[in-house]
């Protein structure tokens, strides 16, 4: 895997062509891929910090990976990751985990002392649980598709 250039910024310090390529990976992945019909972008972007992934592809800074990290109290009592994903060019290559190690570490050092709460798709439990979070919910539906609470 080539390596991620890793950006983590609040949106106002984010510049436009930053934002463009986050939102569209978004609505590539979860509106188009997962045909979900959903208000992807909320107010919650407006305070959350972006973990943005980079890698050069042909000499072209292209996003490969994303996820957001919502402040305690904005969302939930605990930090909030959400929005977690890759590329499909990238996935299989390692890329996720990276990107959670690198959101957990940003998090953490961002908001220390805080717990982080997640809302993971079900069939992704194991992945999450092999960063240390834990299900603390049964099975319910956002956006018709099956989830999961998770803290750590």
């Amino acid at each position: 895997m080539a390596p991620i250039d890793w950006q983590w910024a609040p949106l106002d310090e984010l510049d436009g062509r930053a934002v463009h390529a986050m939102l569209r990976l978004r609505q590539q992945v979860f509106v188009l891929e997962q045909t979900c019909l959903y208000p992807d972008i909320d107010a919650l972007d407006l305070e959350a910090h972006h973990l943005l992934g980079w890698q050069r592809v042909d000499g072209v800074r292209t996003l490969r990976a994303y996820l957001r990290c919502i402040p305690p109290g904005a969302h939930y009592d605990e930090i909030a990751i959400g929005r977690v994903l890759t590329a499909e060019e990238v996935r299989g290559q390692g890329c996720g985990s990276a990107l959670m190690n690198e959101g957990i570490r940003r998090a953490e050092a961002q908001f220390p002392g805080h717990r982080i709460r997640i809302s993971a798709q079900a069939h992704l439990e194991r992945f999450y649980t092999g960063f240390g979070f834990a299900r603390v919910s049964d099975i319910y539906l956002e956006d018709e598709i099956p989830h999961i609470a998770m803290l750590r």
